[in-house]
């Protein structure tokens, strides 16, 4: 299983990380299929949803 980080939380190092699902489960499918994979540098702040700025979970992809 891969490690999930939190809006809020910094990345651990630079790459794509993909959309995973909010932290309040209600509107899981918010985002827009554009919206689901961000780009980080070491250190940045994990965003909230771009949708509805909801804290959300995020994976690296690559």
């Amino acid at each position: 299983m891969a490690q999930r980080f939190k809006t809020g939380e910094k990345a651990p190092e630079n790459g794509t990380y993909e959309f995973v699902g909010l932290v309040n489960e209600s509107n899981e499918n918010a985002n827009a299929e554009e919206e689901k994979n961000i780009e980080l540098s070491s250190g940045d702040t994990f965003p909230p949803s771009q949708s509805n700025k909801d804290a959300a979970y995020w994976e690296k992809s690559n």
